[in-house]
């Protein structure tokens, strides 16, 4: 026999303790457990919850993990009417609630300042449940995290209200995230409110409803059995279809009767008339969008759109970069200057340089009438931002700018270009602007000069109106564009906050045994079957050595100087997917070997690269991405580590350079010597004479992802909001 409080306290029992049956001591040894870990939660091993600056806020949840969870163990125990079983369930109930609380505050999918309702609503659920009452009614009141919080206890199961309890959290849920209803319903399609849910988000989500749809499953049969909504029928006839995916980005104007399922149907038999179609209805969505009129599926539109620009033409040009201009853009020919100007901005980061300026913006321009003021006001400008960012990258803009009737236009266009961007979804935007400067800044230096003094107006601006976010872009941008400047002195590090931009530690890049990890991924194409052959006589004896004993991957060792180990998985025939296999079978050994890449190199064509991001180790610091480019990459990539130094080409990748950066990078390191990327890149010029070399870029350059890290470390991470449970 004990008493209660005295361990969660440490204090002697004080006069509400009572006495505990010796077969009930386990149970409430765990709720004290748990309480003794949400103090030690906060990196004390105290008996003080610190959630935050605020001591009133902290008093309270110390006092509601302590004094409020003790009342209800006293509460619980004293109890006469209740027996052994139930208090006992009702413990360790408890202890599922504290510890549901514990291991999900710090991902945002519990409110840690709702801690003391959540302990009321277990205590007014247990009080409804031992009556024989439903639970559901005192439920009902509480946000969604403190209804979760309280079902976790896992001891309602049997109430009369459980099931209704659970449905209500399944419209809290998709509530709070709507763009999440069709994933919460195909798990929950049995709620009674399935039907009306589906209506409520269809059209905020037609491409999700027509993937649900489509599944022959609970709750696609709930769709399909829809028939009170017209939107949902036209989709629904649509998921039937074989050419569903074809119809689908113009499912506004079919719904307004502005275009017909044959009239797709005859587009869609000629690629370029079924782009060009694609293209129209693009402009019509947009010049909607500008009088406050979304289409609906207008995402699913732009992305259907992208992909037949990458398809049908960039990959065309691309892979004909060997042949005559004559013959290299000849598909393309056909495409009015609209068309071209979605054909280059839609694959940004794909497209190669010589396509660009040999090809589609030479013959945009003359389409065009050589006037990119009228073909901007023609889009409603339309993606403009990344068409600068774009055109100043492949050393266009200027002859864009001069093409405006008057500078006063130019400057404009560059005013729009620069500012609002507080109003921009995400930071896209914000990266073209931050990505654009680097390319004119080494062309145009009055340019440049006017784009800064652009920045720190809007800054003011934002100041003056004390809108963080646009004080946080734009601090940025101007810290960012003056230290392209060297005789500015900017410290990035001490002036955003972020790790080290011009340079990467040895220190941060050994593991415990001192070793850098450096993983490759190669492609079964058959460039890099070549590219591997020659990448394997790059490391001689006797300062390497190099196992081939694994059929699906090398390893190459430094035999002399620090430990460097190279993984790199073999160029397997891509067409069966063994390249694919090799590169998941690597990935598993290094994690069931507890190995941790610090270094990823990424040696195939820029298609590959979402599957390199996909594998790559989070432990990653340098990131070689070759033909990488465009934010998203760039976005996926700091996602996958945040403090990555990435190395981007707007360029095909050449063997010429590419063989002397890796060279160099890995002589540096097997010397112990940690990258400084100014000098670094000075030698890597020196040994890299050969064109194409300006359009590899140096992580101190790469603009957009310090932006983009930058950001992040001012405004701080997006809330994890978390998935619904299965109820």
């Amino acid at each position: 026999m004990f008493s209660l409080g005295s361990q969660a306290q440490g204090d002697s029992a004080g006069p509400n303790a009572i006495r505990i049956p010796k077969n009930r001591e386990l149970f409430h040894d765990q709720v004290d457990k748990e309480q003794l870990a949400i103090f030690a939660s906060d990196g004390k091993s105290d008996r003080e919850l610190v959630a935050g600056t605020n001591p009133e806020i902290n008093l309270l949840l110390t006092n509601a993990v302590s004094t409020r969870v003790d009342a209800l163990q006293i509460e619980i125990e004293s109890d006469t009417l209740t027996d052994h079983r139930l208090k006992v369930g009702y413990l360790t109930g408890l202890t599922g609630v504290l510890k549901y609380v514990r291991q999900n505050y710090r991902t945002k999918k519990v409110n840690l300042l709702h801690f003391p309702e959540i302990i009321d609503a277990y205590r007014a659920a247990v009080e409804a449940d031992r009556s024989g009452s439903s639970i559901a009614p005192v439920l009902q009141p509480h946000p969604y995290d403190v209804g979760m919080a309280v079902l976790a206890a896992g001891v309602f199961t049997r109430n009369p209200g459980y099931t209704r309890a659970s449905e209500q959290l399944v419209l809290k849920y998709c509530t709070l995230y709507p763009s999440r209803t069709f994933t919460t319903l195909n798990t929950n399609p049995q709620v009674s409110f399935a039907d009306s849910l589906i209506k409520a988000v269809a059209k905020a989500y037609p491409g999700q409803l027509y993937t649900y749809a489509q599944a022959y499953n609970a709750l696609g049969n709930r769709i399909r059995a829809i028939n009170d909504d017209e939107f949902v029928k036209t989709v629904v006839r649509m998921s039937k279809s074989k050419s569903g995916q074809q119809y689908f980005p113009f499912l506004d104007n079919i719904g307004r009767g502005k275009i017909t399922f044959e009239e797709i149907d005859a587009a869609e038999k000629d690629s370029v008339q079924y782009y060009r179609l694609l293209v129209k209805t693009q402009m019509d969505y947009k010049q909607r969008a500008m009088n406050r009129d979304t289409a609906l599926a207008f995402r699913e539109l732009t992305a259907k759109l992208e992909k037949k620009a990458k398809d049908v033409f960039v990959t065309t040009i691309n892979g004909l970069h060997n042949e005559r201009d004559e013959v290299r853009f000849r598909c393309i020919q056909p495409l009015n200057a609209a068309e071209l100007y979605y054909l280059a901005v839609l694959t940004d980061g794909l497209i190669y340089t010589s396509s660009y300026t040999n090809g589609v913006y030479p013959l945009m321009m003359k389409k065009a009438g050589n006037r990119g003021d009228s073909l901007l006001m023609s889009l409603s400008f339309d993606h403009y931002r990344k068409f600068i960012s774009q055109a100043a990258a492949y050393n266009k803009l200027g002859n864009f700018l001069s093409t405006f009737p008057s500078h006063d236009e130019a400057t404009d266009l560059m005013k729009a270009f620069v500012g609002g961007l507080e109003k921009s979804d995400g930071l896209e935007d914000g990266v073209d602007v931050a990505d654009s400067y680097a390319s004119i800044i080494e062309t145009n230096k009055t340019l440049a000069a006017e784009v800064l003094a652009l920045v720190q107006d809007n800054y003011q601006r934002n100041a003056d109106m004390n809108n963080g976010k646009g004080m946080a872009i734009y601090n940025i941008l101007n810290k960012l564009f003056l230290s392209a400047d060297s005789t500015k002195n900017i410290d990035l590090t001490k002036e955003l906050g972020i790790p080290p931009v011009y340079n990467v530690p040895y220190s941060s890049l050994i593991n415990e045994k001192g070793e850098v990890i450096t993983q490759v991924f190669f492609y079964g194409d058959t460039d890099g079957k070549g590219i591997f052959n020659g990448f394997q006589n790059m490391f001689p004896a006797p300062n390497w050595a190099i196992d081939r004993s694994n059929p699906q991957w090398i390893t190459i060792r430094s035999v002399k100087g620090k430990p460097v180990v190279i993984y790199a998985n073999r160029p397997l025939p891509e067409e069966t997917g063994e390249d694919d296999k090799a590169q998941q079978a690597l990935g598993a050994y290094l994690e069931e070997n507890n190995i941790h890449p610090t270094v990823t190199i990424h040696r195939g064509h820029s298609y590959f690269a979402n599957s390199t991001i996909a594998y790559m180790a989070p432990t990653s610091k340098v990131v070689f991405m070759g033909s990488c480019g465009g934010f998203h990459l760039i976005d996926s990539i700091l996602h996958k580590s945040e403090d990555a130094h990435i190395i981007a080409s707007k360029q095909i990748g050449k063997t010429a350079i590419n063989k002397p950066f890796f060279q160099l990078l890995t002589e540096k390191l097997r010397n112990g010597s940690g990258i400084d990327w100014i000098p670094f890149w000075k030698e890597f010029k020196g040994k890299a004479t050969v064109e194409g070399f300006e359009d590899y870029i140096p992580p101190y350059k790469n603009l957009g992802a310090i932006f983009i890290k930058a950001y992040k470390k001012a405004i701080g991470p997006e809330d994890d909001d978390g998935q619904v449970s299965r109820l």
